[in-house]
């Protein structure tokens, strides 16, 4: 994988100690298959989750895939999309993006494509799961591909940006993180950490093809890095990993614009030999609450939302159970809260209250190596 800076903390220790042979047939009750996205050598573990308990149990590797970041569903829960952060794929200087077959909660490979540039972090399908888009951190690029039953197509379109920020060690670069689609599918947006920006794109699933549409930007050195819309279908919340802030957008549907109407500070208060950084975030399905990971001093951050307008108000933060929480996720009954921390080498429960939104501070951790994504399918 690639030496960047943010990334020296990666693992490269394989999780073999999960491995079987095969894994074993998925058992129908009250259990559900977890996929996890791990950035080691064998790149996909699969657990088994027990939402009465609270517990996950570790059953394989589901996928050998190096160093993977981010692993989606499509919208019809048959396939599984995987982001491989890597330098070279196929002979060429790219990331790789992978799609599999679910079937009895094992992973069948379909399909392997090269990214637009090395150190692919992130992957999105459209809401018609048609159309993907690849997001390359290292290589500060873009690629968009079509869908035919689950495979992927070779890129049909790409992009390179160019752009830089003020912060010297981080932004030297582009630095493309994450991709997303409006709330009615028309426009496409990626997040470039390096330049302070939002690209944004008219965009045809059914062809993948990709038109500029503007740019947002942000404040400089705030590094935009994950973008998510609220179920009140205009309001956004962009999160900054730099300043460790969180831009509330108004999203404008006749030209796919986004405009800042406010911001939350996630770490109001410095910590002397701490740099803090913004990370994930999760919206509750009602749109009344939404949840906040920052790294650097490791906690998670509770906010109330009014749903007619988005604005946000804090509730506090709570303990992420490790260290450098990478990605948060609510399990499908929304009583718990499930944390990937990358540097611990864990996976993190939490108890949440759906009336009251509050985050138990102490949960249940399970071993799983160099996690990234937790998907629930």
């Amino acid at each position: 994988m690639a030496n960047h800076s943010r990334r020296d903390f990666l693992k490269t220790a394989s999780a073999a100690t999960l491995a079987t042979t095969a894994l074993p047939a998925f058992a129908a009750s009250q259990r559900q298959r977890v996929f996890i996205g791990s950035n080691t050598p064998d790149g996909i573990l699969a657990f088994d989750w027990d939402p009465a308990t609270a517990e996950l149990t570790a059953v394989g590797v589901a996928a050998k895939i190096a160093n993977v970041d981010w692993v989606t569903l499509s919208p019809d829960q048959k396939y599984l999309y995987a982001a491989s952060e890597v330098d070279s794929f196929n002979g060429k200087p790219t990331g790789e993006v992978a799609s599999y077959r679910i079937e009895n909660g094992e992973l069948h490979q379909l399909s392997a494509q090269n990214s637009a540039a090395n150190g692919t972090c992130y992957i999105a399908h459209d809401r018609t799961g048609h159309m993907l888009l690849s997001a390359d951190y290292g290589g500060g690029a873009t690629a968009s591909f079509t869908i035919t039953d689950g495979k992927i197509s070779p890129a049909v379109w790409t992009e390179h940006y160019t752009g830089h920020g003020p912060v010297a060690d981080r932004q030297q670069t582009a630095h493309a993180h994450f991709a997303s689609y409006s709330p009615d599918n028309r426009y496409a947006y990626i997040n470039d950490l390096g330049s302070d920006s939002i690209h944004i794109y008219q965009c045809d699933p059914a062809s993948a093809e990709m038109k500029s549409a503007g740019t947002y930007k942000a404040k400089p050195g705030s590094g935009p890095r994950t973008l998510h819309f609220h179920p009140n279908g205009h309001t956004a919340y962009c999160m900054n990993e730099l300043n460790s802030t969180v831009d509330i957008l108004e999203w404008n549907k006749a030209d796919g614009s986004l405009t800042r109407k406010s911001s939350v500070d996630l770490q109001p208060k410095t910590i002397p030999g701490v740099t803090s950084t913004g990370c994930d975030t999760v919206i509750t399905k009602d749109g009344k609450f939404v949840y906040f990971a920052n790294r650097g001093d490791d906690f998670l951050f509770t906010c109330r939302a009014d749903i007619a307008t988005g604005a946000l108000t804090p509730m506090g933060r709570s303990s992420c159970g490790g260290k450098i929480p990478r990605n948060i996720t609510l399990d499908p009954t929304e009583r718990w809260m499930l944390v990937a921390n990358q540097g611990s080498d864990q996976l993190c429960v939490f108890a949440r209250d759906p009336k009251t939104g509050v985050l138990a501070n102490e949960g249940k951790s399970f071993r799983a190596a160099a996690p990234m994504c937790i998907l629930f399918t």
